[in-house]
């Protein structure tokens, strides 16, 4: 693997290998990586022909900065596990490399919808400053693929709106949830889990199955309650549980057999923020 620190660097490199027509995949990260990290690396292996990935933990982010000084980084330990994942070009860019005029000069994006609710009425800022560094990197790469988990799936949604935006040709593929065996997705922040609270934590993933598999009854504010109930009792401050098509992030009351529809789910562990979803079947 080849690893970068300046941008002209890794741009002639990656220009070298579109000129002998290799297709480009690109895996953004902020570090702290994990088994859904590498597998996102091995999945764009199977769809390009070289895969870049970045670690840059994005200040613009992040609308808490206790949080953003709380995350976990691993610098060593992630360049060993995109080695070992077959990663062929690494980015590893300063703030002042990816913002050289300040963070004010950048161009912002308009989400609509999408920045209103869920991650966006509960982190405001947060997808502007997604959509900011994001343009930022594809810009960089240029990437024929860009590789992106389900975990995350507003900020799914927030891309591909992006993308839409930029007129870009670039394709988006949205890789599976990976899940610890208790179910908890994946998540750089798992690791700031006590152990109590890691035994706990797998309760969001049954949640979501609960959504899921009463949806035949026809009720969601009901198992909506039970989960929220049960979460509540379990030492969880939930913040949201909510129902929403697929396709559009509309907030929904009731299922809706006609549409295909996703179920989401935050809430805290302590001063630990964790997220998921499952798509309904």
């Amino acid at each position: 693997m080849v690893i970068f620190k300046k941008l002209a660097d890794i741009q002639r490199y990656i220009a070298t290998q579109r000129a002998d027509g290799r297709l480009v995949g690109f895996v953004p990260t902020m570090g702290a990586l994990h088994e859904g990290h590498t597998s996102l690396v091995q999945q764009a292996k199977q769809g390009a022909d070289i895969v870049v990935a970045s670690i840059f933990v994005n200040p613009t982010q992040f609308n808490d900065k206790t949080d953003f000084e709380k995350y976990p980084t691993s610098v060593e330990a992630d360049v060993a596990m995109l080695i070992e994942a077959g990663c062929d070009i690494l980015l590893l860019p300063s703030v002042a490399d990816m913002y050289p005029d300040g963070t004010d000069s950048m161009q912002s994006y308009n989400f609509g919808y999408l920045d209103t609710v869920l991650e966006g009425e509960k982190r405001p800022g947060h997808f502007k400053g997604v959509g900011q560094i994001v343009a930022r990197l594809l810009d960089i790469v240029k990437p024929d693929r860009l590789f992106m988990g389900q975990k995350d799936y507003q900020q799914c949604m927030v891309v591909k709106n992006l993308l839409q935006q930029l007129n870009s040709t670039i394709d988006m593929v949205i890789c599976p949830t990976k899940r610890e065996a208790d179910g908890l997705a994946m998540s750089s922040r798992n690791r700031r889990l006590t152990e109590p609270q890691r035994a706990l934590a797998g309760v969001i993933y049954q949640c979501l199955v609960s959504i899921s598999t009463k949806q035949t009854e026809g009720n969601f504010a009901l198992v909506q309650k039970e989960c929220a109930d049960l979460m509540a009792a379990k030492g969880f401050e939930v913040e949201y549980i909510a129902l929403a098509g697929a396709n559009d992030l509309t907030l929904l009351d009731n299922y809706d057999i006609n549409r295909p529809m996703v179920a989401l789910i935050a809430a805290k562990l302590g001063d630990i923020r964790l997220i998921d979803n499952m798509l309904l079947q």
